[in-house]
């Protein structure tokens, strides 16, 4: 079996040429429609973060990779956490407010290990009886110093306006020139979970982590996501963590200097009920986090200078409209499954691990609509889907109408495919033509029934057709009771010829079965003759968009017509052009001479398919031809002469006339 020629080959449709014809049959309203639910996921995709329900799966999304890029590194040697705990709260008999004669203690004794810089998480917002001795401490301190600062307006739910009048006053009491205070406001998202750095509110002194480093520009106004890390081993935190009742006794406090001297202090409760915050962690930990531990991984980022970037609002916007095209012109395009299911699985891991990329490239994947581009990509998908679905729908109904019974089946398959091969407009192609006539049909119209002649009719053409079909052509039309059909369009074969060859004996034949079985009572119907040629024609749907018919015309069309004509003549039922014969590939074809169809001025030398004679009988037809033509005009009263000139044949009588009536290589004019 011959190979489709790559050229014929199933055809993925053009995208565009698939987009421009769904915009134009589409109508206003789908288009309208399809537009809202296009911009519903443009929404979705830009401001996913925003909306309930899917707000909380971007999180989700968020903490998960966090996570999954965020570093494991040993302990950090540049920080140390003094901690109360609930030990030391045992041991004071005092749980709110915290012990404030351990703190003074610790503070003196951390003064003379030489720590770096020392912030202080413990809020000083009521009178207690060793306040005295705590101001003393902080007056005496030479190491800078940051007690922590809350207000009323700030931290309504927790300070007091009184409490922040007692603050302020203690906090003008211990200032002295290395003696500051500082902010410890965290920011929680709605889900009670810390993921970014807080806000820096006038109204308050720098924010811990600042103020500890003096850093004024770089994290000045830096509001993303915190870089929290893990730790590289369970038994090795991430930051050291001291009792502060350690630092507290000089006894054990100077055992502790090594894990002070140089380093970062931060003081604060590690009490299982205070202070505790759930961050992107515990989704990896199952535990929540001090805010002491907050405060500690925010200042070693500020130290590393790790700031996330942030992603400006036009990139998120370009990529909201990106993940929408992607999702519509998915379902717009028609490749082949395997391309398909690439397709699909090329876009699920790039908008699936872009964030992922990003996050782990230093960009804050906070309000980037990861969910939300799952969601719009499928209803961007499906809005397009919908409206090229009910197109295709109609394309379906429309090309099965304009095929219906007049191609074979897997030219419809393809056709089917690509609906623009039928489009209106016409291509000059190479085909070959079969056109039959159904002789004395019209005069045994006028004899019978009208009953009769549209059953004997429908019959015949059925026939036909079947013919015509199943060697894989293309029926153009029906003209009463002549059928014409082409082959090499709309899709060609390499053996289109033989294939057209082979049609147009075999109608002939079908011809033959349907006269012998006609009913009882209908006057005999003459034979079906048949033209057979190959040329160029113009091929294509005409008629408009109503009114459609895939049909071909031009010049090979006549020609196809006459030569069933001259079947009449010539005393044959079936007449081919070398043209056509030349291009069979059969060697059963009997030549017939040169003639000149009627209307025509250009000779045609014309041939009979006879695979029913041995190929000696054709070949001495051929060697007729070849002496006459030469000059020799005996030729034909030798093969009068001849023994086989005995046998009947009436194609051979008639070539014997034709050839008696003209010069040596001449042509006989038909009348």
């Amino acid at each position: 079996m011959s190979e489709t020629p790559s050229e014929d080959r199933p055809r993925e449709p053009s995208l565009g040429k698939r987009i421009a014809r769904i915009a134009v049959q589409a109508g206003i309203v789908r288009l309208v429609l399809a537009g809202i639910f296009v911009l519903l996921a443009l929404f979705i995709a830009r401001f996913s973060w925003h909306l309930p329900l899917v707000q909380d799966a971007e999180r989700a999304l968020y903490d998960i990779r966090l996570m999954l890029t965020t570093p494991h590194v040993d302990q950090d040697d540049r920080i140390v956490m003094v901690v109360y705990t609930d030990e030391t709260l045992e041991k004071t008999k005092k749980r709110s407010p915290l012990d404030r004669t351990i703190l003074a203690q610790a503070l003196t004794n951390i003064d003379r290990m030489g720590a770096k810089a020392i912030g202080i998480d413990v809020i000083i917002d009521q009178p207690q009886p060793e306040d005295q001795a705590l101001i003393d401490a902080f007056r005496a301190m030479k190491t800078p110093t940051y007690l922590a600062y809350a207000s009323s307006d700030t931290n309504a739910r927790f300070i007091k306006l009184w409490q922040q009048e007692f603050l302020a006053d203690f906090q003008r009491q211990i200032e002295t020139s290395v003696v500051k205070p500082t902010s410890i406001l965290l920011e929680t998202d709605s889900d009670r979970v810390v993921r970014s750095w807080p806000p820096q509110p006038k109204t308050l002194p720098p924010f811990m982590a600042r103020a500890l480093t003096g850093e004024k520009d770089g994290f000045a106004d830096y509001r993303n996501g915190i870089r929290f890390r893990l730790p590289l081993a369970e038994d090795r935190p991430v930051f050291a963590s001291l009792p502060i009742d350690l630092l507290a006794d000089p006894a054990t406090a100077e055992i502790m200097r090594s894990q002070i001297e140089g380093r970062y202090v931060l003081i604060g409760g590690d009490l299982l009920d205070i202070d505790q915050f759930e961050t992107p962690m515990k989704r990896v930990t199952g535990e929540t986090t001090i805010g002491l531990e907050v405060h500690a991984h925010m200042l070693a980022q500020l130290l590393d200078k790790a700031k996330y970037r942030a992603i400006p609002p036009w990139e998120t916007w370009g990529l909201a409209v990106l993940v929408v095209l992607a999702g519509a012109l998915s379902s717009l395009g028609e490749p082949r499954p395997w391309k398909m299911a690439l397709l699909m699985l090329g876009q699920l891991v790039l908008f699936g691990a872009l964030p992922f990329y990003l996050q782990w490239h230093g960009v804050d994947t906070q309000n980037l609509p990861a969910f939300g581009w799952g969601i719009a990509w499928i209803v961007s998908f499906s809005a397009a889907g919908a409206t090229a679905r009910a197109i295709g729908s109609e394309q379906r109904r429309f090309a099965q109408s304009a095929l219906g019974k007049y191609l074979p089946r897997d030219i419809a398959s393809e056709i089917m495919r690509d609906p623009d091969r039928l489009a209106l407009h016409g291509e000059k192609r190479e085909i070959f033509v079969v056109f039959t006539d159904l002789e004395g049909f019209t005069k045994l119209s006028h004899a019978i029934q009208p009953e009769m002649v549209a059953l004997l009719l429908n019959r015949y053409l059925d026939m036909l057709s079947a013919v015509v079909l199943s060697h894989g052509g293309t029926i153009d039309k029906f003209v009463g009771d002549a059928v014409v059909a082409f082959w090499g369009a709309p899709i060609s074969r390499p053996d289109d010829g033989e294939r057209a060859a082979r049609a147009a004996l075999a109608m002939h034949q079908a011809g033959e079965a349907f006269r012998a079985s006609v009913p009882e009572g209908v006057p005999p119907i003459g034979r079906t003759r048949v033209g057979f040629h190959f040329g160029e024609a113009i091929v294509g749907n005409f008629g408009g968009e109503g009114r459609i018919q895939y049909t071909a015309l031009g010049d090979s069309m006549n020609t196809a017509a006459r030569l069933e004509s001259a079947n009449k003549e010539l005393k044959t039922s079936v007449i081919a052009s070398r043209e056509a014969v030349e291009r069979s590939g059969l060697d059963w074809f009997r030549p017939m001479g040169r003639v000149v169809l009627r209307g025509r001025a250009r000779p045609v030398e014309i041939f009979e398919p006879r695979p029913d004679l041995p190929p000696e009988e054709r070949a001495r037809t051929a060697a007729l031809l070849e002496r006459f033509n030469a000059g020799d005009r005996n030729a034909v009263s030798a093969w009068r002469d001849s023994a086989h000139s005995k046998v009947e044949d009436a194609g051979v009588e008639n070539l014997l006339y034709r050839l008696s009536n003209i010069e040596p290589g001449g042509s006989f004019v038909l009348g």
